[in-house]
């Protein structure tokens, strides 16, 4: 049975304001073992951090309800400047693409490496398929916002 993970105990607090913090983050993890507190492995979680932002780079391959992007429309500064929510459940369009498949550390970590290096040498930037056009400055505090909300869930394993 899954975990309510809106409930669950035990999480990091966590605040990224760069790139650089999230991979200083990845790095202490990666120093020994960790474990997820909630549904996805360790890996599938980096895992699921990329894909938005392969959506921000290469252009995401659908877009949310109009009135969800409304809705965000207002919303967004206060999005991208507070913790997202853990619990929040994707409708079945976007969970085949942000489901992230098994994958192990070792090559969740190297993809998720790999596309912020993209993020910080590429230019281009595409819609969020939620919030629309963000500058480049708001689409890094997006993924800021949301590396803190899933690797809160990730925690060192101190099992011998």
């Amino acid at each position: 049975m899954p975990i309510d993970t809106a409930k669950v105990q035990g999480r990091r607090t966590l605040k990224f304001a760069t790139l650089d913090d999230i991979l200083a983050d990845l790095d202490k993890l990666n120093q020994g073992k960790c474990r997820s507190l909630g549904n996805w492995t360790p890996g599938q979680v980096l895992k699921h951090l990329t894909v938005p932002m392969l959506w921000c780079l290469d252009g995401a391959p659908l877009r949310a309800p109009w009135y969800v992007r409304v809705m965000s429309w207002f919303i967004k500064g206060w999005f991208l400047r507070n913790p997202m929510p853990a619990g929040f459940k994707l409708s079945d369009d976007f969970a085949k693409h942000l489901l992230p498949p098994e994958t192990s550390w070792e090559d969740g970590l190297a993809q998720l490496r790999a596309v912020i290096q993209r993020m910080r040498t590429e230019p281009q930037r595409h819609p969020s398929p939620f919030m629309g056009h963000l500058t480049p400055e708001q689409w890094i505090q997006l993924q800021c916002r949301h590396a803190e909300l899933h690797l809160s869930f990730l925690v060192p394993d101190e099992t011998p």
